[in-house]
């Protein structure tokens, strides 16, 4: 008897559906991915095809499994390309949510660091506001100066 109390959980069901990890999968996609855009992937594919069309053109009779219009290569590679396009994009994909929290990220950090440079900004004027009441060591020169000579030219 299964419990509808919303304050237990539910007994599991049996599943059919095969369970995977899709942050393992997405890696391995992006594995696949970069692997895939190489030159070494290249070469790799053009050896393969190169040897699968001469072993079936000049190979020794009885064995050639592939005869000239090499249809089972063009069956592997459309079976390669079919899987390699969607764990490209699958990889983009994963690429581009990165780029968006990366830059989210940097947007944060710009915003922060406005925010403390305007408060800077408004420290540095105050600073200069409150510089500009007090005396400076020319001004209070020049004023003893002057009462110094005040002092001096006036009759005892």
């Amino acid at each position: 008897m299964t419990s509808d109390r919303l304050d237990q959980p539910r007994e599991l069901r049996p599943s059919l559906r095969a369970h995977y990890d899709p942050e393992a999968f997405g890696r391995l996609s992006e594995r696949i991915a970069r692997f895939i855009g190489t030159a070494r992937f290249l070469v790799y594919m053009t050896v393969f095809v190169a040897v699968w069309v001469i072993w079936n053109v000049a190979g020794p009779e009885h064995l050639r499994f592939d005869p000239y219009p090499f249809i089972f290569l063009t069956l592997m590679l459309s079976l390669q390309a079919s899987y390699a396009a969607p764990l490209i994009l699958l990889a983009q994909n994963r690429q581009d949510d990165r780029d968006r929290i990366q830059y989210e990220q940097d947007r944060e950090a710009a915003d922060r660091n406005q925010a403390e440079i305007e408060y800077l900004t408004r420290e540095i004027a105050g600073l200069r506001l409150t510089l500009s009441e007090v005396a400076t060591r020319d001004y209070l020169r020049t004023e003893l100066g002057r009462l110094l000579d005040d002092l001096r030219s006036r009759p005892e």
